[in-house]
């Protein structure tokens, strides 16, 4: 049995890196502020899982300033495990939670490429889970997905679930990851549910997409068509240098922990300093819905045969950064984003606007 536990987001204030040692300065900041969320969160239900949100450790620099990517993975990407995952081990063992956070990566067995890793660390300190992020903030964002590596990736990992959403089956629950704009798309949060997934870390996203209530309306849409929890911190105030005067509010607040119905049962509008959000899960209620429900456990009811035509013909191109490097802004725009649109308009999916016309 499962008892009802705790959880807590942080809402930290963030300093962009200009190099990989900058990340320490924020580390410092994330165990500060974990300790005081996490002893005034135990005055209700003792805490089992610290979530961090996305851009926590290295901010968005790479983003917001196009860098190119090579100089990026140089100095500036992450091992993991490194160095920033043994400092937030030892702060996963000091309070005895479980942690999920976020980090821009490099890796041995896929020189040159960048990729936006989501990962768990248990209360022992050890990394448990590794999630590539699906859906990347286009076209700002250059992380490649499993998705831009299609055909290697599956002789690498296999084409299953567990290749592309995974899920780790803990003392706390079943956990997984849906990171940011992963949570835009159903098929994401569709993919944890069906490999299995009970809590779902979903972080971040910034304005406008926060004040227009697109990432409360997707937290509660993916929880409730997929009977799980989510866990969706936003970003706080961010500097964009260590040595900048004052912090930008890139997030616009809204933090937010979803049950499996749906409901929010923790929220944090407040972004004005560093913060958290706290709310509480109980397993054990969220399975007895699952099994017992005649019409609102949902995932009982997918028909499968018909739903594959909706994906039947291609519509992002695979393999994209198999044949060519992780380029700029620009690049995408051009080579991708415009092509995109116009094969929408030529398959009669979108209709162009009166807005279009010349």
């Amino acid at each position: 049995m499962i008892k009802p536990y705790g959880v807590v987001g942080l809402v930290p204030t963030t300093w962009g890196i200009k190099t990989r040692s900058d990340i320490m300065k924020n580390i410092d900041h994330l165990e500060e502020l974990s300790h005081g969320a996490l002893w005034l969160s135990s005055l209700d239900l003792p805490v089992r899982l610290l979530v961090l949100p996305e851009g926590a450790l290295q901010g968005f620099n790479d983003e917001a300033l196009d860098l190119p990517i090579a100089e990026f993975l140089n100095d500036g990407a992450i091992d993991i495990p490194g160095p920033e995952t043994d400092r937030l081990g030892e702060l996963a063992k000091s309070q005895n939670v479980f942690i999920m956070a976020q980090a821009k990566t490099r890796d041995p067995d896929w020189p040159g490429i960048m990729f936006n890793v989501g990962f768990v660390i248990d209360p022992k300190g050890n990394i448990i889970l590794k999630h590539h992020k699906m859906s990347s903030l286009l076209p700002c964002e250059r992380s490649a997905s499993p998705h831009d590596l299609y055909d290697e990736w599956i002789k690498k990992y296999g084409r299953s679930l567990q290749s592309f959403w995974p899920v780790v089956d803990t003392e706390i629950g079943r956990l997984g990851i849906m990171m940011a704009m992963e949570g835009n798309f159903p098929e994401n949060g569709r993919g944890l549910a069906l490999n299995g997934a009970e809590v779902v870390y979903r972080a971040s996203l910034p304005t406008p997409f926060t004040e227009n209530d697109l990432f409360e309306i997707s937290n509660r849409a993916r929880a409730l068509e997929n009977n799980f929890y989510v866990v969706a911190p936003n970003i706080g105030s961010m500097y964009m240098f260590p040595t900048t005067q004052a912090p930008i509010d890139c997030g616009g607040g809204r933090s937010l922990i979803v049950d499996y119905k749906g409901k929010i049962v923790g929220k944090q509008e407040d972004t004005n300093g560093s913060t958290y959000v706290y709310g509480v899960i109980d397993i054990e209620a969220m399975r007895y819905h699952r099994s017992n429900a005649s019409v609102s456990n949902w995932l009982k009811d997918i028909r499968t045969e018909c739903a594959q035509l909706i994906y039947e013909n291609p519509i992002y191109p695979k393999n994209t950064y198999l044949h060519e490097p992780q380029g700029n802004h620009k690049h995408y725009r051009e080579t991708i984003l415009n092509k995109q649109i116009e094969k929408m308009i030529e398959r009669n999916v979108f209709v162009p606007s009166v807005y279009d016309k010349k």
